[in-house]
């Protein structure tokens, strides 16, 4: 694997080495030494996927609270979507800043986001699968969202947005949002 440092402090690209043949490649995804390397201690702890069929699809931006803050790496399997990622760590100087990167099938990269950050992402093709994985379990408790559509974000969202929830259309402006103090 390959660790791409990107802004803010934490977050990583991470694109997979093949090793191929007449058959097609193998490529290792994950290894808890390798992520070490690259300074990221994290226990996996549950594996979430996601389908969507329609291009344009906005999903987010989630985040969890502490005690069950997460740091997730997230994948697209099939077709295409803009991650974004939104810094709302407390004390953080990108506080606020959001990171765009383009994940796909066809790239096979992965995003590594910290604890602290809020995550969504759009679809860019029909027929989207997702793959998440996650370093604490989900807790509706401790759920929380921002707003994709708040302009102190300025997110370069490609494509008008075709289906969004009901839920993520009432989450709250980076102004109203208490920081994730880990």
């Amino acid at each position: 694997m390959i660790f791409h440092a990107l802004p803010p402090k934490g977050l990583f690209r991470v694109s997979i080495e093949k090793h191929g043949d007449a058959r097609g490649f193998f490529a290792r995804t994950f290894c808890t030494q390798e992520f070490a390397n690259a300074g990221i201690d994290v226990t996996w702890c549950q594996v979430n996927s996601a389908f969507n069929r329609k291009k344009g699809t906005l999903r987010g931006l989630h985040f969890q609270r502490p005690p069950m803050a997460d740091a997730k790496l997230v994948r697209c399997v099939r077709g295409a979507i803009l991650d974004v990622v939104v810094d709302i760590r407390a004390g953080s100087a990108t506080f606020g800043q959001a990171t765009c990167v383009e994940l796909n099938g066809d790239n096979r990269d992965m995003l590594f986001i910290p604890a602290g950050f809020a995550h969504g992402y759009q679809t860019l093709t029909p027929d989207v699968e997702m793959l998440y994985f996650h370093s604490a379990p989900y807790s509706k408790l401790d759920e929380g969202g921002l707003a994709w559509d708040d302009p102190a974000l300025d997110i370069p969202w490609l494509l008008p947005p075709t289906e969004v929830s009901v839920r993520d259309t009432g989450h709250s402006r980076l102004s109203e949002l208490e920081p994730i103090a880990l």
